[in-house]
Parts: C-alpha cells; structure tokens; sequence
C-alpha cells in the first residue's frame, strides 16, 4: 500500500490533515471517500484495515480527520454533525481536483450517517457502505446523556468518550436532532449496503434494519456475526474491507488493469506503519506478503519464505505435468509439499554455530495416475530439473541499487 500525506481546507477555511492509500504500484481504478466514526481518526485500526483491504483490491482511499480531530485544525466543541457532513463534500472535491472524482463513500457509525447524507452533494458517488451506522444522527447522544442536562442547562459540558474528554456544546445537539436520514434515503437512488454486526451494543442492528426499509433497491444488508462496534479485531475490518470492494464493483467502471512501466516482474511495497503486511504486484497480479503473528506479523499472507517454496513447488507440478503429457503417460494429478527450514549439515564442524545450518527444502510428491515403476522413477528425476530447481541449486547474484 502506497500512503501519501494529503491537506485540504474545509468551508470554514481550516485545514484538514488525511491520508490517501492507494494501490502498491498501480492506478486505481476508483477512488473511495471514508468517513470515520464519532471522535475517531483517520488513523484508528479498523479504518487501516478496510483501507488496506480496499487498496488490494485496486481502490485510492482517501481518509482524513474531521475538523477539530487529530492533525486536522478547528476545534471540536465549535464543529457539529453538518460541519462532518461538509467536510466530507469538500474531501470529495479534493480528489476531484487532484486525481479523480470518490465513486465510493463509506461512512463508519455517525460517519455512516453522514456518508449517506453527504452523497446527495457527490454527484460521482455511486454507491454507499454503511458499518454500524445509526437510523437517526441524534442516536449518537446516548453516549453522553448523563450530561444532557448539563449541556442544555449551561450551554455545553466537558464529556468522556473512550477515555479521551470532549466539550459537547448545545449547538451541536441541536444541530443532530435538525438532521434526519428517511427523506434523503427515500430519495436516494445509489446503491446502498449496510453493514452491521448483531452483537454490536453501541449502535443496535434495528438501526440497519430501519435503513434498509427507508432506502430504495438496490440495497443490501450484510451481517458482520460476531464483531463489536468499532471493530477492533483486524480480521473483522479486513472482511469488511474485501466485501466491499467485491460488492461495489457491480456498480462502478473498473479500468483493466495497465501494465506498468517496469521492467521487474515483481513489486513489494511496504509502509512504516504496516508492521510486515505487505502489498505485492507479481506480474499482472496483486497479493499480500505477511509474517506469522509468532513472528510479529498478522499472518495476512505467505511469509517470504513461502512464497519462495511456492515457486518451487509450482514449478515442480508443472514441469512434471507437461513431462508426462509429453510422453502421454496417465498422469491425472500432481500434488507438490514443500516445507522449508534451516538445519544442520550430518557433517558439520561446529554444529553450535548458526552458519553451519544449511537452507533446505523438503519436497514430497503425490502422483495420481497408473504410472508404473519406471514411470515413477523418471518423474522423480524430472522434478530435480525443474527450472526453479536448477536455480535454486546455481549461483545467484543479486545486483541492487536505488532508483
């Protein structure tokens, strides 16, 4: 993934602070528009997760904080739920302006509200994803409402909200309470889906369900069984993320993919706060190396070494198969195990050393096929052939320098 460091100004003239990700040496081929929930950032987790999802999958995603949030400048006891809904129009033109117009809008809890809100001043918008969002914006205020009456009373109270302290000020409940979703989703002919765990004791599933008979077809609902609120589990917003990116392609342009100007067959792309989780492009391809969570990874993908006894082992099945086709023999099925691992020569000097360890690959093969004795032999030899192999066995050099 591809994080670029982006500010725009909002119609209050503050500058608002994002991050757009794109895809690891390619174009996107569309670009989404994410609103975070109520006091969250840019940068919280299952915002990064979703994202990273979405730009496996080809997608520029553009997140940023709302005014009076994180890196971004106002101050948060002067913004309210329409000052969230304008930030997002002006986020909107900013990609238009410099790379292309959101055809996407995703909107997490209040953002959900305000995504859906939001689109109808979007003309490129397409299609909407809700996660956890409520029916009605006010329904954001039972997070505070030991304060309510404070709030009324003295004009505004200082609230805390995961641990971190607000200033709620009456002018902001005011302004929910104005803000009503049934007539823009009655109105609304976008495409819509909503996401919405049934164990989620923030905002209830009845809000999906009360979405989804005030919106128009086409319209879906998608349980997210067994996720919290904010879901804090990785695997939860990388689910979300790829159930998206395949459900809104329906709906949306999606450019073949352009060769790249290069002239490596493989990219890796890797960004400083993605730990090991890293987005690859192999050939026309696009796939995740990762590390075990043993290893401090998430385990999101192959581990590098993987990928290396992957290449043998495909390679393996597939010099074998085209051998026997060659020779006409009844190979119906080739099966190639690989494990790799360091260890220690029979016959070395100084087994204590880690440098008397030597890179092996155990390789075990499963033919399926009436093959007889001989047969088995040949093949067995053939697999040594192999040209990832051969390589493998040769000297290599590896000559680097930065471009």
């Amino acid at each position: 993934m591809n994080l670029q460091k982006i500010t725009f100004s909002n119609a209050k003239g503050d500058t608002l602070v994002g991050r757009l990700a794109l895809p690891a040496n390619r174009h996107p081929h569309n670009f989404v528009l994410f609103a975070h929930c109520f006091t969250c950032n840019k940068n919280f987790s299952a915002v990064r997760n979703i994202s990273r999802a979405l730009t496996s999958n080809g997608f520029g995603v553009l997140r940023f904080n709302f005014s009076g949030l994180g890196e971004s400048e106002g101050e948060f006891a002067d913004s309210n739920f329409s000052g969230n809904v304008e930030d997002l129009v002006e986020a909107a033109k900013y990609l238009k302006d410099n790379y292309a117009a959101p055809s996407l809008i995703i909107g997490h809890s209040l953002g959900g509200a305000a995504a859906i809100l939001a689109s109808k001043e979007i003309d490129s918008v397409k299609a909407i994803a809700t996660i956890g969002a409520p029916s009605d914006p006010k329904h954001v205020t039972h997070i505070f409402k030991n304060k309510l009456e404070a709030i009324k009373e003295d004009g505004l109270a200082e609230v805390n909200i995961g641990g971190r302290s607000f200033t709620i000020k009456n002018q902001f409940l005011l302004d929910l309470q104005s803000k009503s979703l049934k007539e823009t989703l009655k109105n609304n002919r976008k495409a819509l889906l909503i996401l919405h765990s049934p164990q989620d004791g923030v905002v209830g599933v009845n809000n999906a369900e009360e979405i989804y008979l005030e919106a128009h077809h086409p319209k879906s609902f998608v349980t997210l069984d067994g996720a919290d609120h904010l879901l804090s589990r990785s695997e939860d917003g990388i689910y979300a993320g790829n159930l998206i990116a395949s459900w809104v392609k329906r709906y949306l342009d999606i450019s073949k993919i352009e060769t790249l100007d290069t002239k490596h067959q493989v990219v890796a792309s890797l960004d400083k706060d993605d730990g090991f989780t890293t987005e690859m492009k192999m050939g026309n391809h696009y796939i995740t190396a990762d590390e075990p969570v043993s290893f401090g990874g998430n385990d999101f993908g192959p581990s590098p070494y993987e990928f290396v006894s992957a290449g043998l082992s495909a390679c393996t099945a597939m010099t074998i198969q085209m051998y026997a086709k060659r020779k006409k023999w009844p190979l119906e099925n080739v099966e190639v195990h690989i494990t790799y691992q360091k260890v220690h020569a029979s016959d070395c000097e100084n087994c204590e050393s880690p440098q008397s360890k030597i890179d092996t690959f155990e390789r075990e093969i499963k033919l399926t096929g009436n093959l007889d004795e001989e047969q088995i032999s040949k093949i067995l030899e053939i697999a040594d052939k192999c040209p990832v192999h051969r390589t493998l066995h040769n000297k290599i050099i590896i000559n680097t320098k930065i471009v």
